[in-house]
């Protein structure tokens, strides 16, 4: 069932509490930046800049005693841009292919869309409308929009799963996904790049000492995650919190780039003292891992170049490539040229994955063209 709601417009007095400290009246986030304030109950010190306790909670939302089953929520969050579209519909694609197969623990399926508005996907794809962040929030950096978007579905929407997988549009199902979480301990992808043992000082401003080792921020992003869903109802608004603070200090601005919310939800997950068990075999991302054996998720996020050899020719155009961001305006065309022999099973699997879903696909190469 396709749900199609949209929260309504932040009121115009948000705009003046959030420019004193980016405020969401909705959810009590009362502890993004505080300069020059005395110290109080509650607050701690990180380089001389005092900050409110960063935790932060949905109202009214309980932590569960158990749960019934091991269903996960498939939930990923989009905009209504083409290049997302044309993403979402292979990503679905795979999900129908392989939920009710043999060792999967798949339920249901969501697009949590932050454009604010229907698109022509609505029935196509199970999909719940939020708004995005109000204007100019996010700096141009959109994936701000992925914690707020979390926090509104999971207050307003009905979740029959007791668990969720937050994942995202170029992801592509390579085999039946089992729940990967034990309990309330949750399963997370440790990613090579995400290190905050590297990045102490600025994660301290953040993660406050008292609070433990820096090492107690695990490696990973939000996605891919397995998470019981009363934990993620309490991570999600510290999430927010963290990732607008993190934006707004420059140094962690600059440090982080593109991977800031990624930090933020390890440093909101510590925070709240969750712990994720690592899986390596959740994911692997062309053309770096070679091999598909034992893997659940293809994450085509890198582009994929090479000589007609089957040599990697990564940051300068290939004779063969693919790459999504190739695609920004519309879908990619059929039947894509297969990469040329020596070429990984990896990127051959990914092209091989993205044919079959192009060639199923109804109206492919017109829906969703800007």
């Amino acid at each position: 069932m396709i749900v199609k709601k949209s929260m309504g417009r932040a009121k115009s007095g948000l705009m003046l509490i959030m420019a004193l400290g980016f405020f969401f009246a909705a959810y009590n986030l009362l502890s993004i930046i505080a300069q020059n304030k005395e110290s109080s109950s509650g607050s701690w010190v990180a380089d001389g800049l005092e900050l409110f306790d960063p935790v932060l909670r949905m109202p009214g939302k309980v932590m569960g005693s158990s749960e019934s089953n091991s269903k996960f929520h498939v939930a990923l969050t989009a905009t209504d841009a083409a290049y997302s579209q044309w993403q979402c519909r292979i990503m679905y694609y795979w999900y129908k292919k392989v939920k009710d197969m043999p060792g999967s623990d798949m339920g249901k399926f969501t697009r949590i869309l932050h454009s604010g508005r229907a698109d022509q996907l609505m029935e196509e794809i199970p999909t719940f409308v939020v708004d995005p962040l109000p204007e100019g929030l996010d700096r141009g950096y959109i994936v701000l929009n992925r914690p707020w978007a979390f926090v509104q579905w999971l207050e307003k929407a009905t979740i029959e799963e007791e668990y969720i997988l937050m994942a995202e549009p170029d992801h592509i199902f390579l085999r039946p996904l089992p729940n990967l979480a034990h309990g309330t301990k949750p399963a997370g992808y440790p990613f090579f790049y995400i290190k905050p043992a590297e990045n102490k000082k600025i994660i301290r401003k953040f993660y406050p000492e008292e609070k433990g080792p820096v090492t107690d921020v695990d490696p990973i992003g939000n996605s891919p995650v397995i998470i019981h869903k009363s934990l993620l109802e309490e991570i999600a608004p510290t999430w927010v919190n963290i990732s607008l603070r993190m934006k707004d200090d420059p140094q962690t601005d600059k440090a982080f780039g593109w991977v800031l919310e990624m930090y933020a939800y390890g440093v909101a997950s510590a925070l709240h003292n969750v712990r994720h068990i690592l899986r390596k075999d959740f994911m692997l991302q062309p053309p770096w891992d070679l091999n598909i054996a034992n893997k659940y998720i293809l994450h085509y996020t890198y582009g994929c170049d090479y000589n007609l050899k089957g040599q990697l020719t990564y940051g300068k155009v290939g004779e063969w490539r693919f790459d999504k961001r190739s695609y920004l305006m519309g879908p990619p065309p059929k039947n894509i040229s297969l990469p040329p022999p020596g070429v990984p099973e990896s990127v051959v699997r990914l092209v091989k994955m993205v044919n079959e879903a192009t060639a199923n696909i109804p109206k492919w190469e017109t829906l969703n063209r800007s």
